[in-house]
């Protein structure tokens, strides 16, 4: 993978901070755009603007039908079986509040079970506390172990006929591990619990395939995966889609209207309600289409090295003064690297690292029960990506042991 080649093409990475190069270690929290899906964007603003399924003349045809294909388009990057399956949404937490609402509206009762990770993002948290509140499902989470790996052996003890729905996060966002989606998909399945998979981490670094996985709902983020923010989608299997009634009411998504009665569209249309992002789904297409032409194994390989060399140089240049958090075997986890620095607040790590051009991120990373059973009030995070080298990785590090030297001086 020529890394040189592709950071030309994010014009971002050019721009310097601080009188340095930039150095942008935070595409877990968002990826930067490359040049064609800025272009994409602003060419259907500069040349095909129009409102879509709405209109009958050509401009609006011609916008319908780029919305549609850009449906098509996320379809295949899942191996979803229909572009029916499809919801644009805004994102992943529009997506799992979408599924959470609408099975609180009828399928789900007051004792229910559902179960979550404590590895979860809020954002597959605080949906289902909002049933948990009304109409009363009780909310149990699986446990991790000391390598940041779910506690397998415990979830037997939370599955049963009450549980009714499993959801869980494919990549966590903290600790980087991979988790086993299949087998907790075939043992929920088992008791005829549904699975719904926040793929916002892996779907910009791991091949996705609904099917394979054993998903019965699945959401990822456009602005995580090169694309554009604001633009996002909810997988769903046919079946229920067409059983879930909509959460949100308004133009496109119904069939008729009257003062005493309405009735909706199918799915997908039925969950659409309003103008949509027509853009940003256009230039979603522009980004899937420049990831998938990467290559997926190597863009794995290159984020293989670029961890291999983040924990080669803790263990190296700070030894115990650090302490990176998830599996420490490279081939277990995603680009994700979450740390503490002895003796200072990852906020001022990252204030610190701020002033050298380098982002990272610091604080709960929306995450605060993992954050609780670590032990940790807050973690600093950094997370490369495929326009990262191993140069900015020294560079991480030359400035982490300023930061440890600063504090460790005497006062």
């Amino acid at each position: 993978m020529d890394v040189e080649r592709i950071r030309q093409d994010f014009p971002i990475l050019t721009r310097p901070f601080h009188g340095r190069p930039l150095v942008y270690l935070d595409s877990a929290a968002t990826s930067q755009k490359p040049t064609s899906v800025i272009e994409t964007e602003t060419r259907y603003y500069s040349e095909e603007n129009a409102n879509v399924h709405r209109g009958v003349y050509a401009l609006s045809i011609e916008a319908t039908e780029a919305y549609e294909a850009a449906r098509e388009r996320a379809a295949r990057f899942l191996h979803a079986k229909d572009a029916a399956e499809v919801v644009f949404v805004r994102g992943t937490t529009e997506a799992i509040n979408l599924v959470a609402t609408s099975l609180g509206r009828g399928y789900l009762k007051r004792g229910d079970r559902v179960v979550a990770t404590v590895m979860e993002h809020h954002s597959n948290i605080v949906p289902w506390h909002f049933l948990r509140e009304a109409p009363g499902i009780d909310l149990e989470f699986l446990d991790i172990d000391e390598d940041g790996r779910l506690a397998l052996d415990e979830l037997d003890s939370l599955l049963d006929r009450r549980t009714k729905v499993v959801t869980l996060t494919h990549v966590s966002n903290v600790l980087g591990t991979v988790n086993p989606v299949r087998e907790i998909a075939d043992r929920a399945h088992a008791v005829g619990a549904l699975v719904v998979v926040d793929a916002a981490q892996s779907a910009p670094h791991l091949p996705i395939d609904v099917g394979a996985l054993g998903a019965d709902f699945l959401a990822f983020s456009g602005h995580k995966t090169l694309g554009p923010m604001g633009i996002g989608v909810l997988w769903g299997r046919t079946d229920l889609l067409s059983l879930m009634p909509p959460c949100m009411g308004g133009g496109e998504m119904i069939k008729e209207v009257h003062e005493d009665r309405v009735s909706y569209r199918e799915a997908p249309a039925k969950f659409e309600a309003g103008t949509p992002n027509v853009a940003g789904a256009i230039g979603l297409v522009a980004a899937l289409d420049y990831l998938t032409a990467i290559g997926w194994e190597d863009l794995a390989a290159h984020e293989r090295r670029l961890q291999e060399r983040m924990i080669r140089l803790a263990s190296d240049r700070l030894g115990d003064r650090l302490r990176f958090f998830g599996p420490k075997d490279p081939r277990d986890r995603e680009a994700v690297f979450s740390f503490a620095l002895n003796g200072v607040h990852p906020h001022d790590v990252a204030s610190l690292l701020d002033a050298e051009g380098i982002c990272v991120r610091a604080g709960h990373h929306c995450a605060q029960p993992l954050m609780e059973r670590l032990g940790v009030p807050a973690l600093t995070r950094a997370s490369p990506y495929l326009y990262n080298t191993g140069a900015e990785i020294d560079g991480l590090f030359d400035a982490l042991e300023k930061v440890a030297t600063l504090f460790a001086a005497p006062v």
